[in-house]
């Protein structure tokens, strides 16, 4: 088992803006003024390409796929919450709580990596639940620690509780659950993905602990990162507001390990949160600015890492 990959699946925007049906929960996503839409979406590529150059500069094999122009998928660059890539070949495939964004899955790109050698065994679908008005949005709401076989899931409208432990059963993992909230005009409201406040890499964990209202769950959270040997790196609900929980350690070339994201999120950590992270592991950062504000999402939402097995020759 890997914590880690080398391979990261990602998705070029064409059509990239701001979200009106992901917008009613995600409190990250703001309006441009006085921005057009093109100009919005040209941004945002310009931002994506050059994420993916830098992560190609470092050795990671990026596996860059555009967005289709059939249907209207302003969020298509955030493929990890649709689907996820484990390394018995499973891919699993979830439930959207926007409309729109269940037009981001596609058949063609799991076909695209199987092109580059990967092999697909077997798909586990959970999308039957949108009908029943039942969400798990994938690498967004699942927090994987693959070595341990944990689960972290933050619940909320986008993340079923009991959606999660059936996931947990099918691909084995223990199931650790907890409500993380943020403040939206002075009320305490669910944070709409785990992976907005909490990142697990292979010997350390970043997560905003005061977003745990509940003292149990708190508790109960660290004892696990804990016992598990991850070094705790809490941050403040101000540094989730810059996407400072929303990273992804990756392997770069000669399996040197990374933590990505973004320049906002870079400049919100504070010296010593910087110096324990790189005890760990090396840092590398890029701006996200239009993707960030228009988009509610940051580095992490970018990559679906890609676990599957190679074809042998």
């Amino acid at each position: 088992m890997q914590q880690t990959t080398n391979s990261i699946l990602m998705i070029r925007p064409i059509n990239f803006r701001m979200n009106e049906q992901t917008a009613v929960n995600n409190y990250y996503q703001k309006q441009l003024d006085n921005t057009m839409p093109e100009t919005v979406n040209l941004k945002a590529q310009q931002e994506f390409d050059d994420y993916v150059a830098k992560l190609r500069s470092i050795g990671v094999n990026v596996i860059v796929v555009d967005d289709s122009k059939e249907f209207d998928t302003p969020d298509s660059i955030f493929p990890n919450n649709w689907v996820s890539f484990h390394e018995n070949g499973d891919v699993g495939l979830y439930p959207m709580f926007a409309e729109n964004r269940r037009l981001e899955r596609r058949e063609d790109i799991l076909e695209t990596l199987e092109g580059n050698g990967f092999v697909i065994n077997n798909i586990v679908d959970y999308t039957s639940a949108e009908a029943e008005g039942v969400f798990l949005e994938g690498t967004g709401s699942l927090i994987l620690d693959r070595i341990n076989r944990k689960a972290y899931c933050a619940l909320s409208p986008r993340a079923d509780e009991d959606l999660f432990i059936e996931f947990c059963e099918d691909f084995e993992f223990t199931p650790v659950v907890f409500i993380s909230n943020q403040t939206v005009n002075n009320k305490r409201k669910p944070i709409y993905h785990t992976n907005v406040m909490m990142c697990v890499g292979e010997t350390f964990a970043v997560i905003c602990l005061a977003s745990i209202d509940n003292k149990k769950e708190r508790k109960n959270v660290i004892k696990h990162l804990k016992e598990d040997g991850k070094e705790i790196i809490d941050i403040t609900e101000n540094q989730v507001n810059n996407f400072a929980g929303n990273m992804l350690q990756v392997k770069g070339g000669n399996g040197e390990l990374y933590l990505i994201m973004s320049q906002a999120a870079y400049n919100s950590l504070s010296q010593s949160q910087i110096n324990t992270l790189k005890k760990h592991t090396k840092i590398l950062s890029s701006s996200l600015n239009t993707i960030e504000v228009c988009g509610g999402g940051s580095a992490r939402c970018m990559m679906a890492e890609v676990f599957l097995p190679k074809k042998v020759d």
